[in-house]
């Protein structure tokens, strides 16, 4: 099997292990990013996270919990594939003989490259996902984006399709999707590679176990959101916004907007749940990657 398949086998096999662990508390994320801001004198619709799944849970049971999970599980395939496989091929550009260990800097070049290829698969998929996580947040508030309910996965790109300007809007919130993956991979790679060489005391770390994996696969994770958080707050309520009676004009607007009308704290908007998840859900992916890869030889 060749360096590429390898690496697509892995990566998928990786992302499975991702989305299991880490949908739930992804739910949770974007139902408190997407909850309209209260009125004076009123109360939130969640209080915080753990309201967000006690609501969630009690409304549509557990199942809830795992409500979008369809396109990206359609979609984790592709997804993990293009990015293991186009951060493997970078790798073999930048080596300077075969075998030879990239350093950081290297590999985080090698994860900005791998986050602009990934975006363009990224996009379409994160937009169906927060349709459907955002409309039970959104119901009963008398926000536009729920006139009409989504069925599921396929529903909403059906509908996307036919009313949104075809594929276009598919691809709305292209550019924060864009913003968050280069930078947020660059992180996560680089991060990657520093704490398992930081573990592994030098540059060779194949004797790594699996516990080293797992640390360094979470804080990897962490990196990831530390690095870009207010730009997938930013992404969320774009791809959410209604069609024909948009709340924001494009990114900058929608940044300007929610730090005028709710201050700093409005662009971390769900990031507990968004740690909680990435810590796990990382670590997870790069053990049952790193796993992969090395059975595959």
């Amino acid at each position: 099997m060749g360096d590429v398949a390898k690496d697509l086998t892995a990566g998928t096999i990786g992302g499975v292990a991702q989305l299991i662990v880490g949908h739930p508390f992804d739910t949770i994320k974007v139902k408190l990013q997407s909850q309209p801001t209260p009125l004076p004198g009123q109360l939130p619709r969640y209080s915080g996270a753990i309201d967000a799944v006690k609501q969630t849970v009690a409304a549509e049971g557990p199942r809830g919990l795992y409500k979008g999970m369809g396109a990206p599980l359609a979609t984790v395939a592709a997804f993990n594939a293009v990015l293991f496989s186009v951060r493997g091929q970078m790798e073999a550009l930048l080596r300077s003989h075969p075998g030879a260990t990239l350093t950081v800097n290297q590999q985080v070049v090698c994860g900005a490259g791998a986050g602009i290829a990934v975006s363009f698969l990224a996009c379409p998929t994160e937009l169906i996902k927060c349709r459907l996580q955002a409309q039970s947040t959104l119901a009963g508030t008398g926000a536009a984006t729920v006139a009409v309910k989504y069925g599921g996965p396929m529903d909403v790109a059906r509908q996307v399709l036919r009313s949104e300007g075809g594929i276009r809007g598919l691809f709305k919130g292209m550019v924060p999707t864009m913003a968050r993956e280069v930078p947020g991979n660059a992180a996560l790679f680089g991060v990657y590679e520093a704490l398992k060489q930081l573990l592994a005391g030098g540059t060779d770390t194949s004797g790594l176990d699996r516990g080293s994996l797992l640390l360094a696969g979470g804080l990897a994770g962490a990196a990831y959101w530390l690095a870009v958080y207010p730009t997938d707050v930013v992404k969320s309520v774009i791809q959410i916004d209604d069609y024909k009676n948009p709340k924001f004009s494009g990114s900058i607007d929608a940044f300007r907007r929610i730090s005028a009308t709710e201050g700093f704290k409005g662009l971390y908007k769900g990031f507990g749940p968004a740690m909680a998840r990435s810590v796990p859900a990382n670590a997870a992916c790069f053990l049952a990657y790193e796993m992969t890869r090395s059975a595959l030889g």
